[in-house]
Parts: structure tokens; sequence; C-alpha cells
């Protein structure tokens, strides 16, 4: 077995030609087969096998930066460089991520896990080899769907004014998650079809190099005239135009012609930009078909694709899909924009029911925040549905452009809390911090899945901009008895009782009605109050809490700095009231992947380690 041989970086280079086209085999097998046990990024790995095998080839992973944009497409390029007997543990707690990590390997260059991002990181290596005289190659490799970022534009309009080598690869397989959108794909629709100017061309420039004596100088002449030429062809020339040469499409699929034209590459002065052409899920019908299902595949059965633990619940995109579909019904106002996560939010239902409301901006969040910013201003009512750690890109936007004028914008931010197997860059642990310090801006976060469709219903209907954030996984079905209307600014009592009262925030109210049974069983009462504002949040209630008890416990599902339980204590310091107060948060750190379970217990949210914290602080029991 060709795979076999391979043990760390550069044993590719030791493969007989002729087994080259077997190791890709082995690898999409590999894939396929460890993917459908533990999960994780399917269709993006399958179809970049070959893209991956001809870099290895092409560069020395050990010496040169090879930067993968986004990074869940890199598990061909782990495997090359030793670590593929640990993808048993991929994407758990210990185990190797799903995205590159330096501190992983010396062949992962940069960390990466958001799009667009690549062309700047390799820009700066570039920059740093030339200051440093340092002697290595940079190569990006960036996807189509990537380079809807605006970042990706910024990126490419310094790079074009490099004079040393600069490789950026063009990963063309015409999805980002969602298919792609905008001018962008539509350029590089027509540069794929453009095979008879590339024929012409090679053609042209054989002939004029076989004539004796003259033939080269003729050929130097066309190709300083070479860009007249190819806006014949090729419409929009715009990698060229922008000081960047252009070299492709390339199958995807051939390594032979790819390696040739990478180390043709290597002896270009300044930026160059090699488009290939790649299939999403390549050798595995199933992801072929709906790659988008297998971007982040659950364990699934090989045989038919299907997860091997189907879902019998509502997960809480689920319920945001439903009711945005209610409300598309019943609004004629609302309108629905994604930042390519059609499927990944639960927006497809509202964009089939009503697709002149809906809007995928592609993966650009800071104008999704400033294009919803417009259409608020003209009298609609935008819900732009985005992850938490996505949503961090448009800060300023949420800032300047919604909250100053104060529009009614309403973020339905899906993925808050801890979302597991992804890791730091996905975990949705800063919202609250970030957004609670942006003046107009209200948040909100249910209980459970009834919570949700209120709070959506309070949140089309509220004048101002308005932020609700609800986690990864299946919707809470419990308090169902638990529905009072919702009022601004103002909690729900659950349970009162005296002594100790926990403040529980969304997600953590599941776990803080856990806590209050532990407690009560051990002699200490509690109250139980759903925050459901943490900006506004209901002052009222703490003044009235200081009555019946000593002790006053906030629970959320984010980071301590800047949270709620942050702004709560400060309250209470100032106001001077008798209570002791006790956050629940996550520490101010980065949070590593792994099964959300065991992150929670790691740190310090999950129902035992509060029990223990309230006992061992309020009461000096050592336990």
């Amino acid at each position: 077995m060709a795979l076999e041989k391979i043990k760390k970086a550069n044993d590719i280079k030791a493969l007989p030609k002729e087994e080259i086209p077997v190791l890709c085999d082995e690898i999409r097998e590999f894939l396929i087969e460890s993917i459908s046990v533990t999960g994780g990024h399917l269709a993006s790995n399958l179809g970049v096998v070959e893209l991956t095998v001809a870099l290895h080839l092409a560069f020395d992973p050990e010496q040169d930066k090879i930067i993968w944009d986004v990074g869940h497409q890199s598990y061909t390029h782990k495997i090359l460089t030793g670590r593929k007997n640990n993808f048993n543990e991929l994407r758990k707690y210990g185990g190797i991520s799903g995205f590159p990590k330096r501190k992983e390997s010396i062949c992962d260059p940069f960390d990466t896990g958001h799009s667009s991002t690549s062309i700047s990181a390799g820009l700066g290596y570039a920059a740093a080899r030339e200051l440093t005289g340092e002697d290595y190659r940079v190569i990006t490799v960036i996807g189509d769907g990537a380079l809807t970022g605006g970042m990706s534009y910024e990126a490419m309009n310094n790079a074009s004014k490099l004079k040393k080598n600069f490789i950026m690869i063009l990963n063309d397989n015409k999805m980002s998650i969602s298919e792609n959108v905008g001018g962008m794909s539509r350029y590089l629709a027509r540069v794929r079809t453009a095979g008879f100017y590339r024929g012409l061309k090679s053609g042209v420039k054989d002939a004029l190099s076989s004539i004796p004596v003259y033939g080269d100088r003729i050929v130097e002449q066309i190709s300083r005239a070479k860009n007249g030429i190819k806006s014949n062809f090729v419409s929009g020339m715009y990698f060229e135009n922008m000081g960047i040469i252009y070299l492709g499409p390339i199958d995807g699929s051939d390594v032979e012609t790819m390696v040739k034209v990478f180390k043709e590459a290597q002896n270009i002065d300044g930026p160059v930009l090699i488009h290939v052409i790649t299939k999403k899920g390549k050798g595995f019908l199933p992801a072929e078909r709906h790659p988008a299902r297998f971007h982040g595949a659950e364990p699934f059965d090989i045989e038919t694709g299907l997860p091997k633990k189907p879902r019998t619940k509502a997960n809480y995109t689920d319920v945001f899909s439903t009711i945005m579909r209610k409300m598309g019904d019943r609004n004629q106002e609302v309108v629905a924009i994604t930042a390519a996560m059609e499927d990944g939010t639960g927006l497809k239902r509202f964009h089939n029911l009503f697709p002149d409301r809906f809007f995928d901006v592609g993966i650009a969040e800071q104008h999704a925040v400033t294009f919803a910013a417009g259409l608020a201003a003209a009298g609609l009512i935008p819900v732009f549905a985005v992850y938490s750690s996505f949503l961090q890109r448009a800060y300023d936007q949420i800032l300047h452009d919604v909250c100053i004028q104060n529009l009614h914008v309403v973020f339905a931010i899906d993925r808050a809390g801890i979302v597991g197997s992804d890791g730091e860059t996905h975990q949705g642990i800063f919202d609250i911090s970030y957004l609670s310090t942006v003046p107009n801006l209200v948040l909100m976060a249910p209980k459970n899945k009834w919570e949700l469709s209120d709070m959506m219903k309070y949140a089309v209907a509220f004048p101002g901009p308005i932020a609700i954030r609800y986690p990864r996984g299946l919707a809470y079905d419990g308090l169902e008895n638990h529905r009072e209307q919702i009022a601004y600014g103002k909690s729900e009592m659950i349970y009162e009782e005296s002594e100790i009262a926990l403040f529980a925030y969304g997600s953590m109210v599941k776990t803080a009605e856990i806590v209050r049974e532990r407690l009560k069983e051990q002699g200490h009462p509690c109250t139980l109050i759903n925050a459901r504002f943490a900006k506004p949040f209901d002052e009222e209630c703490i003044d009235k809490l200081a009555k019946d008890h000593k002790f006053l416990v906030v629970l959320e599902e984010n980071v301590l700095s800047g949270g709620l339980g942050e702004h709560v204590a400060e309250y209470v310091e100032s106001h001077e009231i008798p209570l002791r107060t006790m956050q629940i948060a996550i520490p101010d750190c980065y949070v590593e992947h792994g099964n959300v379970d065991i992150l929670r217990k790691e740190v310090g949210i999950d129902e035992d380690s509060i029990v223990k914290r309230i006992r061992t602080e309020f009461y000096g029991e050592t336990l």
C-alpha cells in the first residue's frame, strides 16, 4: 500500500510515479472510512486530495509555507505530514484539530478557521521573508467561495506590489458551504469555459518557437501583448489587471500537470495565481450529490451516506427555520440574509418560499450587516442569521452602520456558546462581551425552543436593533409551562425560594435547573430566574432579591470578561446591594476542540462544578 509508506513529511517524494494515483485512491478511502466514524469535514477534503498531493510533490512542507484558507480541507495535508495515525482522535478533546495548528506541526505555518484570511497571512510571510533574507516559498490555497470575502480582495490588491515570488492557488469547486453567489462566481464560470483560448495560445506559442533564429524573439514580443490577446477570449482579465500573473484553469485531478505548473510558478517574480478546478466530495457519491450536508458531517453509514444516529428532536436551528417560515408568511416586510450559510443557519425553507426576500451575500459578514442596515433604513425588517464566531468579523458595521442609526435589524446568532469539535475559531463565547458594549443594541437569549419562537416574534416587532443568541444542538423542551409574556428588559421568575438566587441566561437555564435541584436536596433552597435579557438586564429584579437572598449566582455560556455576570456584579457593588455575587462563566481563554460535555466540565460551567463551587465559596464546605 502506497499510503503505508508515508510516515512523515516529504516521504511522498520517494514514491514511484506510478504509485501516486494509488496513493490518492488510498487517501480518499481512508478519509471516508475515518470520518464516517469520527465525523468531520468530508466533502471539502475529498475534493483536494490530488491538489494536496501535487503541492507536497512540488514543494517542501517543512521549509515552504503552505497556508490553507479556512483550513477544513487540510486533512490530506495532515496525512502527508505524518499525522495519519492520529485521525482516530480527530476533533476530539486532546486529539488533533480539524484545522491547521502551528503547535501541532512545523508543516502548519498558520492557524486558520475563518474564511478569506490566507492571502493576507501569506503576504505577511512573503514580506518577512524579504526582510529577513530567508529562502522559502509561500503558497496560499484559497477557495472560490472565500474570494467572495472582502479581505481577500484587500490582500490581492497589496500582493500586486510584490516583486518576489508569491503563489496563490485558487481551489475552484463552485461552492463555499452553500452554492457560491455573486460576480466573482460568474466570472470564474466564464474562465472555466475558456478552453479555446488556452489551446490557441499554446498552439501559437509552439508553432512560433519552432521558427529558427527569430521564433523565440517573436514569442517574447507577443508575450508582452498577451493581455490584449487574452482579453478577447477571457472576460474580465480580473487577476492580470490587478498585476497578478494568472495560470489556468487546470484540472484538479491531474497531479502531473499541477506539479509541472506549480514548479513553473516558482520561477515567476511577483504574485502568481494558479486556478485549479476541483470537485467537492469527489469519490464518494453521497458527498458529490450533497456537498453541503457533508461539509461538517456527523458519523455516517458509508453504504448509504446517512447519519448513524439520526436526530429525533429538532435543534435550535430547525426551530429558527420554522419560525422564519411563519414570519415570512405573516409579514411581507421580513427579509432574510445569510453569509454563505443558507443550510447551516436554517434559511433554506425561507429561501424556497420567499426567494425575492432572501439574500445570500457570500462569505462577507461585514457587507451583510451594512446591507441589512440599508434594508432597514428603507423600511424593511432584515433578519441576519449568522454563527456567533462569524459575527465577530462585522463588529464595526454593527456599531457604526446599524446601532448609531438605531435601525431595526434582527441578528439571529446561531452557535452561541461552546460548539465543540471545530475548536477555538468556532466557539461562540464572546458575543455577549462584544455586543454589550454597543449602545442601542438589545441582547436576548431563550431558555427553550418555545421562548426562541416568542423572542423572534418580539424582535420582529421591536423598533430598534436587537440580537437573539441560541446554542448549537438539540432545542431544550423543558419548562414548557413557563412562558410568561416577554417584556423589555424583564426577566422571568421560574422558581422562587430564598437564600440563593440563580440568575441564568439562555442555555444556562437548563443547567441551573439541575443545579437548583441538587442544592435543594442538600439543604440549600434556590430561586431560579430566567434572565432573558443581557442588555438591558433586569435591575429591578436584582434590587428585589436582596430582601430575602444572601447569594446571587449569574450563569452564562460566555467568557467572564465583559459578560453578563460582570455587568450584574458591577451593578450590585455600585448600588451597595447586600448580596454576595458569583459569576459562572468561561475563563478568559480560547476553548479547544472536543465533546461539548467534556469542554463544559473543563471550563467549569457544568452542573457538578457549579454545585461544588457554590457549596465551597458560599458555605465553606470542604468537598
